[in-house]
């Protein structure tokens, strides 16, 4: 840049500045101002030309009123004339003042934009930028259509100095943000991408943010650039820090332009080319050692430019989700930061082993750090690192670990901070109820949930134990013992009242025997607390008091008395007026028939997911739980057999037998149809029997009673599956959950559940931009033999995505017998107007409906020599695709769904596995043989089971699995 003459210090500017600084007060000021402004307006409109120096002098002095707050409505015109001069202060005051206070829609717009043009076919670089950087400050429609054709060949012109392409990488970045419309790379796309190759480091880091923008938007253009990233970061990375002297920040070499080059590949799924593949996972364990080096440095730059480089390879990793050793890695890596001094990594860590903790390959690994998370729970100074690491508990949470971290979220609660009440309160609900074995223990959690967080415990946290309760009959009589003591408390909260009145209304009958719980004692005991309640509080109990009657007769007098004072039947309420009115007249004249009739037990709530999940959903907010992390909310999806989301309102229980529920039942917002069939209460059983009043799919999608469509034909105009769909099938043979199918437009996420010859997956659909999805559809079809070999049915999805936003699809699906084909997925939405069609394989496959089988040495030969018929069997000798790491065969293994059978096979380096493939006809048995040669890098794999077709079909699957 040119240096500034002796001459440009403008004396009159600073002496002007100085005068506005010593003005003592407001109204000083302001004549300070106007006097100035009166003299530069006779300047400019004096006979005598002013010479450049002046006029840059005068448009110096109004910028610095115009930034005083104050208007200016003269002096653009000398401020453009400054821009046909060939001095660069000149130039550049001109530019400066035209950033600042010309708009768009100004008249000189068009001089303005010929005085860049000029500047812009000049040879001079330092007025080429500044021509640029104006463009890029003012942003205008108007400018992008001037200037959106010229600015990318200046950018890839072979003569175009470093600066300038610096310049243009970033001003056509600015325009395409702000026109997206109006900039159309085509013929420069691929010179655009190659700018990664470039020399000079400035310009690859410039070129890189621009790249990064124009792939968001249009992936597919510019997916070569995945190869050259990969290339450009191996190169850092592997450089030492001499060698890239100029752009090594505190001994870490580029860290910026590293950091834009992992967020470039996150933008695309992993490398299909093997070799660029395994560079790039060079790249990620070379990341992933240097940190662990002793720092190089103790100041602070230096360890933030390694972490922020560290933690960006960690979201890459997390984000492709299919290298296990790197997960495994990565987790380790951050588990040292947990116990880290600076916070600020503490709460990086914590956040990013969240999404860690959806993996099923890093799964086990973050749960080895559960005390380090526990302790910061009790410990962290800093509510939002608590926040995290409550977040990362409830991530973590499985059926091994689920009682130590509800009880540590319930002692947590105690202290916790207001602002995270509500929220750890529906956290420690969806966990007590999700892993939930021994349901007296649910019902003991929850309890103490609303005597340690009442306030805090929304109605669907109490609406969801009573519904489980109520279809649960080896805990109802548990539930009322329990409840009845935690009434006995002197103080109480309501919460705890509405559940103890309606779980004694139905069942209070089963503790009767009891004398310190007899019937007169529970009435006595629910109406102390009468006059405390709310409104809806002491509708409910007298609706519990008219369900006395009929269970205890012995009551009906006492009873009849509360509903006959005048507090009742005189109440200004007319809810509770009514109620008692009726109530007591429903009791006098009704016989004991028809009272057993009226008032019979509630029946069990039809399956739906669970509210309480819901109710978390919308309380983190549209679009606060980011796409690339929906697997938090996955891995809660499922939900207790016999959980409804029908509102246990107090009219309910009376009228139980109307086909209907009353308006006023629906209180969380989504009606409940008719039982389709009673839940089944097996123990242990996650799903219910959702096809138990279904027929066979009829040719169309029909809507069934519980809102589910069943599946239907390929709709007219389906796009073919993508070439990649029997790749993305693959992934999912050994897992249930995990990111299907990600663009630049969508992301589907899935998670699923089966048990026995019944399944239940939930599709999340992710808009990852900031424009909504419209007449968003989809359409789940079986074709030609998969349609009477599996039955599936949909829930419909809402037709708007917005933009950022996350919608959900559930689906039910049922293995009526073997198969080998996959359900196909159709999606189509318009996104700016265009149609998007893509079709997906669903990831259902036949060993999902595996049901683990163990057995003994000898009872597993006796079977394997029984299934000794050719046709039984099927065996593949195959090359290993994969590492050989035990620690992964067994993970897959045990993913598959078979028992893994440990000291059965006599070579300890096989692998044996047993199972019986459930399906509504008929059970398959299976035995499963794996013999690793880990010297010859290959196996053989056995498969015998009792049908040839299943021994084929899994044989196939399970070659591509190792």
């Amino acid at each position: 840049m040119p240096a500034v003459s002796k001459g440009d210090g403008m004396r009159g500017l600073a002496v002007f500045i100085s005068d506005i600084r010593n003005c003592k007060s407001k109204e000083a000021e302001i004549k300070r101002i106007n006097k100035e402004l009166a003299n530069i307006r006779s300047k400019f409109k004096g006979d005598k030309a002013l010479d450049g120096y002046s006029k840059k002098k005068y448009v110096c002095k109004l910028l610095f009123i115009f930034l005083l707050g104050h208007d200016i409505d003269f002096g653009h015109m000398e401020a453009v004339n400054l821009l046909s001069s060939n001095k660069y202060t000149e130039k550049q005051i001109g530019y400066l003042f035209i950033s600042v206070l010309v708009n768009s829609n100004s008249e000189l717009i068009r001089l303005i934009n010929n005085a860049i043009k000029n500047d812009l076919s000049s040879r001079n670089p330092t007025f080429m930028c500044l021509a640029l950087h104006c463009i890029a400050n003012v942003g205008s429609r108007e400018m992008a259509e001037a200037f959106a054709s010229e600015i990318p060949r200046i950018l890839v012109a072979g003569d175009t100095m470093d600066s300038v392409k610096q310049s243009a990488a970033l001003c056509l970045l600015r325009l395409y943000k702000t026109s997206p419309d109006l900039v159309l790379m085509g013929e420069w796309t691929s010179r655009v991408v190659h700018l990664l190759n470039d020399q000079h480091m400035g310009v690859v880091t410039a070129a890189i943010s621009l790249i990064t923008c124009l792939s968001q938007k249009n992936p597919d253009e510019f997916k070569t650039c995945v190869s050259l990233a990969v290339s450009r970061l191996s190169r850092i990375v592997s450089s030492a820090s001499t060698d890239l002297q100029d752009y090594t920040y505190y001994f870490v070499p580029a860290p910026w332009l590293s950091c834009k080059l992992l967020r470039l590949l996150q933008c695309y799924p992993p490398p299909e080319d093997g070799a660029v593949k395994g560079r790039l996972v060079e790249c990620l364990e070379t990341i992933l050692n240097k940190a662990q080096e002793p720092p190089k440095s103790k100041k602070v730059q230096h360890s933030n430019a390694k972490n922020a480089i560290l933690f960006e390879a960690i979201s890459l990793i997390i984000h492709y989700d299919s290298e296990p050793n790197l997960l495994v890695r990565a987790c380790n890596q951050l588990g040292q930061f947990l116990q880290h001094r600076e916070t600020n990594l503490r709460y990086l860590a914590l956040e990013s082993m969240c999404t860690l903790a959806s993996s099923e390959f890093s799964h086990e690994a973050v749960k080895t750090h559960i005390e380090t998370v526990i302790n910061a729970l009790k410990t962290e100074r800093d509510v939002s690192v608590r926040q995290r690491a409550a977040d990362l508990l409830y991530a973590m949470c499985d059926r091994s670990n689920a009682k130590q971290i509800v009880a540590e979220m319930l002692s947590y609660l105690e202290t916790a901070d207001y602002s995270i009440r509500e929220e750890m309160v529906l956290k420690v609900a969806i966990l007590a109820e999700k892993y939930a074995v021994d349901y007296s223990w649910y019902v003991d959690t929850i309890l103490n949930l609303i005597r340690i967080a009442g306030d805090y415990v929304s109605e669907e946290v109490w609406y969801r134990v009573i519904q489980i309760v109520i279809n649960r009959d080896d805990v109802q009589g548990y539930a009322a013992k329990t409840v009845f003591e935690a009434l006995q408390a002197p103080a109480c909260h309501e919460n705890m009242v509405k559940v103890g009145g309606y779980i004694l209304g139905e069942f209070g009958n089963l503790i009767a025997g009891d004398p310190r719980s007899s019937p007169l004692v529970q009435f006595n005991l629910l109406h102390s607390k009468f006059h405390l309640c709310s409104v809806p509080t002491r509708a409910l109990l007298l609706s519990a008091y008219i369900k006395f009657i009929n269970l205890f007769p012995e009551t009906k007098a006492t009873i009849q008395e509360v509903l006959r004072c005048d507090s009742q039947i005189r109440n200004s309420d007319v809810e509770l007026q009514q109620r008692a009115v009726e109530y007591l007249k429903l009791s006098s004249i009704a016989s004991t028939d028809v009272l057993a009739t009226v008032l019979e037990e509630m029946p069990p709530f039809p399956e739906r997911e669970s509210s309480i999940l819901a109710k978390l959903k919308k309380k983190k907010g549209p679009g606060a739980v980011s796409v690339t992390d929906l697997e938090d909310s996955k891995r809660e999806a499922g939900e207790l057999n016999g959980g409804g989301d029908r509102a246990p309102d107090a009219s309910a229980m009376v009228a139980s037998n109307a086909s209907t529920p009353s308006p006023s039942a629906d209180l969380l917002g989504i009606r409940a149809g008719p039982p389709v069939g009673t839940a089944p209460t097996g123990a242990g059983s996650l799903l219910v029997d959702v096809f138990s009043e279904a027929g066979p799919a009829a040719p169309s999608a029909a809507v069934h009673d519980d809102g589910f469509l069943s599946s239907a034909p390929p709709s007219e105009d389906p796009a073919p599956p993508l070439s990649e769909a029997d790749e993305l099938l693959n992934k999912f043979v050994c897992k249930n959950n995990g990111v299907l199918f990600e663009n630049q437009l969508l992301q589907i996420g899935i998670k699923s559940e089966y048990r026995q010859n019944l399944g239940r997956m939930y599709l999340f659909y992710g808009n990852k931009t900031s424009v909504q999805f419209a007449s968003f559809a989809t359409t789940v079809s079986c074709a030609g033999e998969l349609q009477p070999q599996l039955n599936v049915q949909t829930k419909p999805v809402e037709p708007l995505v917005e933009g950022g936003a996350q919608i959900q699809q559930v689906l039910n699906i049922e293995c009526l017998t073997d198969f080998s084909d996959a359900p196909l997925l159709n999606i189509k939405f318009r996104y700016g107007g265009a149609l998007q069609n893509l079709t997906l394989k669903l990831p259902v496959t036949i060993n999902k409906f595996f049901q683990p089988t163990e057995m003994s040495s000898n009872d597993f030969f006796q079977r394997w020599k029984q299934l000794s018929q050719p046709q039984q069997e099927a065996q593949k000798i195959f090359k290993a695709n994969h590492s050989m790491d035990t620690e992964v065969l067994k993970a897959k293994l045990l993913g598959l769904g078979a028992a893994l059978l440990d000291n059965v096979d006599p070579n300890p380096e096989n692998y044996v596995s047993a199972g019986v493939i459930q399906t509504k006809g008929q059970q398959v048995g299976c035995l499963l043989r794996l013999e690793p040669n880990a010297q010859a890098q290959m196996y053989r794999l056995t498969l015998r089971c009792s049908k040839d077709s299943v021994s084929r079909r899994l044989c196939e699957l399970l070659a591509q699995q190792f």
